[in-house]
């Protein structure tokens, strides 16, 4: 006798047969803990740019007054494409490259991105690599950059010491001097000497190697495992900075003098508000703070469970990174003060930006203070928790981003994957530990995130809000979230937002100035290179284009508008989160109310379910319209 044949409508979760999971690639796994993906965000956000580079922004653009356009560019431009990043990773549960089923036209972004990044994680890898050369060499009694009369000093360098008016007895010229730890960083640890430009990188420099080969050590030890290690490194990387940063805080404002670096860094001026480059350098410190069009925000909340309050994180997140980088601008400039005065110097004359702070400054005042090796360590240590989880993004982007391209493959095999790229990128990396190395970093500083990464961004907030329709990504987050994003969010994904990236980027091309080096300036193919890297990430865009068209059928057009629609199985990842319109592409789903199918597999109606009801009726009623007029 023939079995009888159950109902879909009938079949209960209990009797799915189980045999289909064998067809399925291997899980691509979710965050373990509940603060995982908070402090991993928080972790990646707040970076060596929050101590390095937005004190000396504030204080060249205002002071107290620059805290305005920062606040308002952070809720323009950094708050909505945070939560933009956010909402796309969470919907669909994939990385930068296979997020583009949205719009299989637009995949080149995803390829974009995944270049840019891979040029950053290079370089910033190198900027942990000398962390961990000072942090070792913190580990003395006697600082090596507190004096003069080393093998690497000359003629010029003078000791703070000598420059204090109460111990000397004769007039001391310090306009053509240089202090012990500028000749420390230039002359020793980058052996710069050694290398005529960027054309002559010189000889590898080996104890710079190894320390490079142990930061990708460090790295790949941490992402061997993919969230579920790295989720849980970041409970240590993300919030001890803030111990050592308010340590170092407590000791800055207790120093003689520091009120003086304070007021250098707050005390407004207005005027400067009047000024178009202070709103820029405003949108630039957000945009690169928070780091939108990287991928590492898509990448963690393609990790979530797909009702995570996504909303509430983003908020936490912008806003704690701001603080964070004003608690910075503090610790360094209480300092900087202290400084000032034991040298008798204008603040001014003290204060840099970048690596010249980290690097050369911050060192030179700690040789000043009892106990000089401690609080150096300190200093250092930070940094390096700072830098780590920042490269743990670039790198779980990466993995995340070609795995889901082939998960079958590649999601088995994550831990030698993920091995093989720290290798490659470390390869590539040689060349900034050579003597002539630092030409190579400021190069790819200035080039690999530039214009290309202000395009990518521009382009994702153009496909999701044009292409795609606003109507449908807000349907999504109400289906994923249970409420729609208000008129805030919608006037800024649609025009503000945009707009604001489209004049920074017009700005960034108009006011183009030749990279540099202190006095040294770079050659005409070094400065055409450059461009190149930052084209070959916008190119990525078209290529992608002609590349989908080509895998369509019909005329151009009809290729065209194929290609711009989500592919089949677009959507959200898991099976029992397709509700709504989502469930009519569910596999073997072909009864006319694929909801109720839904419903009876999964169990009673929820919140989500009665959201996405309400979905479902919106659309019908927009179909009906349509069809009326």
């Amino acid at each position: 006798l023939a079995q009888p044949v159950t109902p879909e409508l009938l079949v209960s979760p209990s009797s799915q047969d189980g045999d289909l999971g064998s067809e399925c690639p291997e899980d691509r796994g979710n965050w373990t803990g509940r603060l995982d993906f908070l402090l991993s965000c928080i972790g990646y956000c707040v970076g060596l740019g929050n101590v390095w580079r937005f004190p000396y922004r504030a204080y060249t653009n205002g002071g107290g007054a620059f805290l305005v356009p920062y606040f308002i560019m952070l809720a323009i431009c950094g708050i909505p494409i945070f939560f933009m990043e956010l909402s796309l990773g969470q919907f669909s549960s994939l990385g930068p490259l296979a997020v583009w089923k949205i719009s299989p036209l637009f995949k080149g972004i995803g390829m974009g991105t995944i270049l840019i990044v891979s040029l950053v994680a290079i370089y910033y890898n190198m900027i942990i690599a000398y962390v961990l050369f000072y942090l070792f060499a913190s580990l003395t009694s006697d600082l090596p950059w507190q004096h003069c009369g080393n093998w690497w000093n000359t003629d010029l360098c003078l000791d703070h010491h000598v420059i204090k008016a109460g111990n000397t007895t004769f007039p001391v010229n310090i306009t053509n001097t240089v202090s012990p730890s500028e000749e420390y960083w230039s002359r020793y640890v980058l052996h710069i000497q050694g290398s005529s430009g960027i054309g002559d990188p010189g000889r590898i420099r080996w104890n710079l190697c190894l320390c490079l080969l142990l930061s990708w050590t460090i790295v790949y030890l941490c992402i061997l495992k993919g969230v579920k290690s790295s989720g849980k490194v970041v409970y240590f990387t993300a919030t001890f900075p803030y111990l050592i940063l308010v340590m170092l805080l407590i000791r800055g404002v207790t120093l003689e003098g520091a009120w003086k670096g304070i007021r250098f860094y707050l005390t407004p001026q207005f005027d400067h508000l009047l000024s178009s480059k202070v709103w820029i350098e405003a949108a630039l410190q957000i945009f690169y703070s928070l780091g939108v069009g990287f991928g590492g925000l898509l990448t963690f909340a393609s990790y979530n469970t797909f009702h995570q309050n996504i909303y509430r994180d983003t908020f936490i997140v912008t806003l704690g990174n701001a603080i964070t980088s004003i608690l910075a601008g503090f610790a360094i400039f209480s300092v900087l003060g202290y400084m000032s005065q034991e040298l008798g110097v204008p603040v001014n004359q003290v204060a840099k930006a970048g690596p010249g702070l980290a690097f050369v400054v911050y060192p030179q005042a700690m040789t000043m203070l009892p106990l000089s090796p401690f609080w150096s360590f300190l200093f250092f240590f930070m940094l390096l928790t700072l830098g780590l989880d920042s490269q743990f993004a670039f790198m779980e982007t990466i993995v995340t981003a070609v795995t889901d391209e082939f998960p079958y493959y590649l999601r088995p095999k994550k831990a030698s994957f993920s091995a093989v790229i720290c290798i490659a990128l470390f390869l590539m990396g040689l060349i900034l530990t050579t003597e002539g190395g630092m030409y190579w970093l400021v190069l790819l500083d200035d080039y690999s995130a530039g214009f290309g990464l202000m395009v990518v961004v521009i382009t994702t907030c153009l496909v999701v809000t044009r292409v795609y329709g606003m109507k449908r990504f807000c349907r999504d987050i109400h289906m994923m979230l249970g409420f729609k994003p208000g008129p805030y969010f919608r006037a800024c994904w649609m025009v503000l937002s945009p707009a604001t990236m489209m004049a920074l980027l017009v700005y960034n091309i108009i006011k183009y100035q030749p990279s540099e080096y202190g006095s040294y300036r770079f050659p005409a193919w070094a400065e055409v290179l450059g461009i190149l890297m930052g084209v070959l990430s916008c190119l990525m865009i078209p290529m992608g284009m002609v590349v989908a068209v080509l895998g369509e059928e019909g005329t151009l057009w009809e290729r065209v508008q194929q290609a711009s629609r989500p592919a089949m199985d677009w959507g959200p990842s898991l099976e029992e989160n397709r509700t709504g319109m989502y469930v009519a592409s569910l596999a073997g789903s072909q009864s006319p109310k694929p909801l109720l199918v839904h419903m009876r597999k999964y169990g009673g109606i929820t919140s989500y379910e009665n959201t996405a009801i309400e979905v479902d009726r919106e659309i019908e009623e927009e179909e009906e319209e349509e069809s009326m007029m």
